[in-house]
């Protein structure tokens, strides 16, 4: 608990910005929900809650599920098929798939590799990483060193989930916060100075016990005393969450400002993870930010974990303009957090 408590300080953060001869630039975006809506309406019959309760303190009036026999894959194939669609591209083109999940369609093998096949991906490799609601965050930074290096022209990014595959419904504490959906991105060797500028990210381990799935891991494995126990469900302490969230998503976003000569006036979009509004409210004013450049869908979709801002840049993708200047944050389980700054590449 007390290396958590030193999460509050502001540190000074000593590594530089990225200095290099090739950036990595989103040219593509695509962006998948299912078709279920599930209200507050309906979930008051679920759980002791009310549409205003989750409201006031969310800023949630909806989310999205996905029907039995569906996976996380699914949701990364539609939306790399809208890349594929938009680009015109082969999907045999495409160097290398990650896919940013806590929900992956198996412990093994990685959800990439099945995505992969179900494009027809046939000369991608692939990977999973687990980071969860930091997740697009890390995987986004990992895609790019991989053009930033020269090593591959075309790489897919996804950050996907389906929340509801462990989520406890009987749970009011976690079951009106997540929801299903995600996007990708496709990462390709910018022509100018628009790419991915820079990044800060962040673990801390000591934060798991507020924020985790208890089994169907190594340390627990499935067995009948665990499934009755309810442990392979979300576990989240809200209060302790909420406060280190709040601290940190802000701090990082304002740090990345900072090192970067940004300012609030100089900044066009925040594309913050969809946990909280409250936090999201937290994080713009610590970055001084007009209410116009806060890019909010949690009330359609709630807390998609890793797709929560991929499907921000799908739904609000019209709105990029070619060389704006847009943030990313988020906050996550484990616990993680970063911002990465990045300079818009297209004009839809």
């Amino acid at each position: 608990m007390k290396r958590l408590k030193n999460l509050f300080l502001h540190l000074p953060v000593v590594n530089q910005p990225k200095t290099k001869d090739m950036r990595a630039a989103i040219t593509a975006v695509g962006g998948y929900v299912p078709d279920k809506i599930v209200t507050n309406k309906d979930l008051e019959k679920l759980v002791d809650t009310t549409d205003e309760w989750i409201l006031s303190r969310t800023g949630i009036k909806e989310r999205r599920k996905m029907e039995d026999g569906t996976a996380t894959s699914d949701i990364c194939v539609v939306a790399i098929n809208q890349i594929l669609a938009k680009k015109n591209l082969n999907p045999q083109d495409i160097d290398l798939i990650i896919v940013a999940t806590v929900t992956p369609d198996h412990v093994f093998p990685a959800t990439a590799n099945i995505v992969a096949n179900k494009i027809g991906a046939i000369n991608a490799w692939g990977y999973d990483v687990s980071a969860a609601c930091s997740g697009f965050l890390f995987a986004l930074e990992t895609g790019s060193k991989f053009i930033e290096c020269g090593k591959h022209k075309k790489v897919i990014v996804c950050g996907a989930d389906k929340m509801s595959a462990i989520v406890n419904y009987q749970d009011r504490n976690t079951c009106v916060i997540f929801g299903d959906g995600g996007g990708a991105v496709l990462l390709e060797p910018s022509e100018d100075e628009n790419g991915i500028i820079d990044s800060i990210l962040r673990s801390d381990g000591s934060g798991q016990e507020f924020l985790h799935q208890k089994a169907g891991g190594s340390l627990h494995p499935p067995t009948h005393e665990t499934i009755d126990a309810r442990m392979h469900y979300v576990h989240q302490e809200g209060k302790t969450v909420f406060k280190f969230a709040v601290t940190n998503m802000a701090e990082v976003s304002r740090q990345i400002m900072d090192r970067n000569n940004l300012t609030g006036d100089s900044v066009d979009y925040l594309c913050a993870h969809q946990a909280n509004l409250r936090i999201i409210d937290a994080t713009a004013k610590r970055m001084e930010l007009d209410d116009s450049k806060v890019l909010i869908n949690i009330e359609k979709y709630g807390n998609t974990t890793a797709g929560t801002i991929p499907l921000l840049f799908s739904d609000f993708e019209s709105k990029f303009k070619k060389g704006d200047n847009i943030v990313l944050a988020a906050f996550g389980g484990g616990f993680t957090w970063g911002a990465i700054y990045l300079k818009w590449a297209y004009n839809s």
